[in-house]
């Protein structure tokens, strides 16, 4: 079914005479009735009404949930969601809402943008494209790149912080997301915010999603609400993607030496390339050339000169090219470890074994000809063995001629249990331990060994008390952060050094008490060993539950722990 403009307006009118019928003849102030203060707003009703009706170039989509996340933006994230829209190729999904963050001191305590495969977070097969926060910040997959997110976001106040602006700019800001997905393979996305004061805060970014199957996106809360005004499709913008050429190349994982023989002087290099537009990405080997070839046959020093001529889309333009170096050794004949490692100490569960780490590990090589020089780790093998107790760990350099090993003493603890995959790629609220129920005056202790990818502070354990039917009091991370309806009380105490807490998380032992006080409250205690040594502690006190009904859990994002007892 068709809907002209000429039909909303004979709608429009049709509402709008009928509320001045009310007024009656003694009213001689048509103002005072109670009709819209906003024509627009009454549009916007007939629009919703009429939802999901094509009407030419735009077809308006259902809005099933108005307000998304509490009023009182005490939203958790990964917890209040708006409906998924379905995002078709070659269309554009327009959204408006009203974005409330409460007058929070923290930048992503706002809108925050899903978009992904699937409209399902469910479904086996989905998967994150990107997260896009208001705050010029998100995260996703191999394609995304913060270096892309512009923003014109103003310093209002002139203090040198334009962040105090913007949040204070987002509490009851109009927002308009613009999300087109071209059928040229990209979405991009272009975000509106006016705010109360007057403020226009635009940010923009795009990225690469399927040319052909549909995208779906939704809004998350975290500390803040949305009121749901509109959202319809209308054709994609974007038909043609402007070509841009290489900028700059730069290459990792190169070797740093290689025996006489041996003519990989590429190894495990990585060449990422950046392009007139900012965007990055890692290229393939195969369109890497190399105009400077070292001669292997020789010691000593050799320089190699790596050259990359596509442009974005592929076809071929000006080269952009960089240099690495190298040393042309002789044969390894012998490998000692002079340094032992900072982690000596590794848990295990199943058949998997944990990595090794090699931070601290020095291992000196001695050549052919009797001259020595210190080992890199990257072009070293390690072999941790799945037993318990003292072993030792094999330490592996595979040469042009031949094979030289040596080993690092190590104390191997095998587990009960494991939370979480040993390659770290376990996402959030995926992977839990056992419930475990915690009685009126007992606790509940979890001794773990926590492997992490440290990237961020709470790629580290989480905690769980919830009742028997699985009803939240509240999660606490290791980290000083927490959320749900018993944490409101809790009482905060720690004394990490914040400069270090990610770069230590990573083979960290980390005691976990869960203690039930039998007044309705419960306590949570992290005491975490690094493995240097140096120990440090979490405490949430006083957090609200009931008694008689407290269970406990563990939960992970990017890491790992073995539970040994």
């Amino acid at each position: 079914m068709k809907i002209t403009n000429k039909l909303i307006r004979r709608a429009l009118f049709a509402v709008v005479f009928a509320a001045f019928g009310l007024v009656g003849c003694e009213q001689s102030d048509v103002y005072m009735i109670n009709a819209p203060s906003d024509l627009q707003d009454q549009i916007d009703s007939i629009a919703n009404a009429n939802a999901s009706i094509d009407t030419g170039d735009t077809t308006y989509v259902t809005i099933a949930t108005a307000i998304v996340g509490p009023e009182d933006n005490s939203a958790a994230w990964w917890a209040h969601f708006s409906d998924y829209f379905t995002i078709p190729t070659n269309k554009l999904l327009h959204l408006e809402f009203i974005n409330h963050n409460g007058g929070s001191s923290n930048n992503w305590n706002n809108w925050n943008l899903a978009i992904v495969n699937v409209p399902d977070r469910d479904a086996e097969n989905y998967s994150e494209y990107f997260v896009l926060r208001s705050d010029a910040y998100g995260w996703g997959n191999d394609d995304f790149d913060l270096n892309i997110i512009s923003q014109n976001y103003p310093d209002t106040d002139g203090d040198g912080d334009i962040w105090n602006d913007f949040r204070t700019t987002m509490d009851g800001a109009k927002v308009s997301l613009d999300i087109d997905h071209s059928a040229t393979g990209n979405v991009y996305i272009t975000a509106t915010a006016v705010g109360t004061n007057g403020t226009e805060l635009v940010q923009t970014y795009h990225q690469a999603v399927s040319a052909s199957e549909d995208i779906s996106a939704f809004l998350i809360c975290d500390g803040s609400y949305f009121e749901m005004k509109k959202a319809y499709l209308i054709p994609s913008k974007v038909t043609v993607v402007e070509d841009v050429n290489p900028a700059s190349i730069s290459v990792t994982g190169t070797p740093n030496f290689v025996e006489i023989g041996d003519e990989d002087f590429w190894g495990d290099g990585v060449a990422t390339v950046t392009f007139a537009d900012g965007s990055s990405t890692v290229v393939d080997t195969a369109d890497v050339s190399f105009s400077v070839i070292p001669d292997m046959s020789t010691l000593g020093q050799k320089t190699v000169a790596v050259a990359y001529s596509k442009t974005k889309q592929g076809n071929y333009g000006p080269a952009v090219t960089t240099s690495y170096t190298l040393e042309v050794t002789n044969a390894v004949t012998n490998l000692e470890v002079t340094s032992l490692p900072v982690m000596t100490t590794y848990a295990f569960f199943g058949t998997e074994s944990p990595a090794f780490d090699t931070e601290g590990l020095v291992v000196t090589a001695t050549y052919s000809d009797g001259s020595t020089s210190v080992m890199d780790n990257a072009t070293l093998q390690f072999e941790i063995p799945l037993a318990a107790g003292a072993q030792d760990a094999i330490i592996s350099y595979v040469g042009a001629t031949g094979t030289v090993t040596t080993t690092c003493p190590l104390t191997i603890i095998e587990g009960t249990s494991q939370v979480g995959a040993t390659d770290f790629s376990t996402a959030w609220w995926t992977e839990f331990s056992s419930d475990y129920t915690v009685a009126a005056g007992s606790s509940k202790v979890f001794t773990t060994y926590c492997y992490s990818n440290e990237v961020n502070n709470w790629n580290s354990p989480c905690t769980i008390l919830r009742k028997a039917d699985n009803t939240e009091y509240g999660v606490v991370r290791m980290d000083s952060f927490g959320w749900g309806d018993g944490y409101g009380t809790a009482v905060l105490s720690s004394d990490w050094n914040w400069d270090i807490f990610t770069s230590n998380i990573n083979g960290s032992k980390v005691v976990i008490t869960v203690t039930n006080n039998g007044d309705n409250t419960a306590d949570i205690n992290y005491d975490v060993t690094y493995a240097s040594g140096e120990t440090h502690f979490q405490k949430y006190e006083g957090i609200t539950i009931d008694s008689s009904d407290l269970n406990c859990a563990l939960v992970i994002e990017g890491a790992y722990v073995v539970i040994t007892e």
